[in-house]
């Protein structure tokens, strides 16, 4: 029972502490004069990432790398085929052809990067740099095109992101101290939650990696569901898969680098076996769904969210 209590008040954190700590930071940015595109592209995407940051890192820290790993993999699986899906089933999710052109191929090769590391069975320092450096190269080459070019469509996404979380309205004093308050919160959710993964599955007789792949996975991408959720709500589908793409690409390149520079880890033989299929195979999908008639249907939605139910059988059922 103290191992399934530590999980859900695991889970409250990072959920309440991620909320304001996006919602903080965009505040503050905002009260710097920094511009609504960057705003989206950077705090938004980090933001809303921070979570598995949170998790992966003292997971990895406190010897689970299967926690580690399995939440990044698990996430970005949980992104596509449960958020978007949810998010497809309240309503269709339109894309913009150019702006998914460029971060859904990005999306493609950081998840063949993730591949690539996966397969060798340890993702070392090494791994993490490039990892990280691509994302930097990736975020300045974006800036730069998007600020030269101007008013182009990804930056109209990049911009209506950020104003999907937009924070309170309050001073800058005020908007800082209610990020800290959220990073706080995070991290001591993260603490609880790798602390009451590592118990529950010890309990269940489940593998770190499996509890890795659900139960902090999901929660841990609870700021992307509520984000894509509200988009959708106002009418701004593009902003739902704009987001759920933007968290992939930090969740491979930013967390899953920063996590194997400050300690490399074993990669379970379960994720190299099923899981990190599974996640290309639903890239695959979600780029496939995307291009045709760009636009995520319902019925699309609710071929995702089965995928997604079925996947969890079959992890629990091996």
């Amino acid at each position: 029972m103290s191992a399934i209590l530590f999980v859900i008040i695991g889970l409250i954190g990072l959920v309440v502490g991620g909320e304001m700590l996006v919602r903080g930071a965009v505040s503050a940015a905002k009260r710097f004069g920094i511009s609504p595109m960057v705003i989206g592209l950077t705090f938004v995407g980090f933001g809303t990432s921070t979570p598995e940051l949170v998790t992966s890192l003292q997971a990895a820290l406190a010897g689970s790398s299967g926690i580690a790993i399995g939440n990044v993999v698990g996430s970005n699986i949980g992104n596509i085929l449960l958020i978007l899906g949810i998010t497809a089933l309240i309503a269709p999710v339109a894309v913009d052809p150019k702006a998914f052109q460029r971060d859904g191929s990005v999306v493609a090769v950081a998840t063949l990067l993730c591949l690539a590391a996966v397969l060798t069975g340890q993702i070392k320092q090494l791994m993490g740099v490039g990892f990280v450096s691509a994302l930097i190269a990736y975020l300045v080459l974006t800036l730069w095109s998007e600020k030269r070019a101007g008013g182009t469509p990804a930056a109209t996404v990049y911009e209506a992101e950020a104003e999907a979380v937009a924070g309170p309205e309050t001073t800058l004093g005020v908007a800082i101290v209610i990020a800290v308050v959220g990073l706080v919160i995070t991290i001591l959710g993260a603490r609880f939650l790798v602390s009451g993964a590592v118990s529950l599955a010890q309990a269940a007789g489940l593998s770190e990696a499996v509890i890795g792949l659900t139960i902090v996975a999901i929660g841990t991408s609870m700021p992307e569901l509520v984000t894509a959720i509200i988009a959708v709500r106002k009418g701004q589908g593009d902003v739902a898969i704009g987001n759920v793409l933007g968290s992939n690409i930090f969740n491979i390149l930013g967390i899953l680098g920063v996590t194997a520079i400050v300690q490399p880890m074993a990669v379970p033989a379960e994720i190299i076996r099923l899981d990190i299929w599974v996640l290309c195979a639903a890239t695959l999908v979600l780029i496939g769904f995307a291009r045709s008639g760009w636009t995520i249907s319902r019925r699309e939605g609710g071929l995702f969210v089965v995928g997604y139910a079925i996947y969890l059988g079959v992890l629990l059922a091996l």
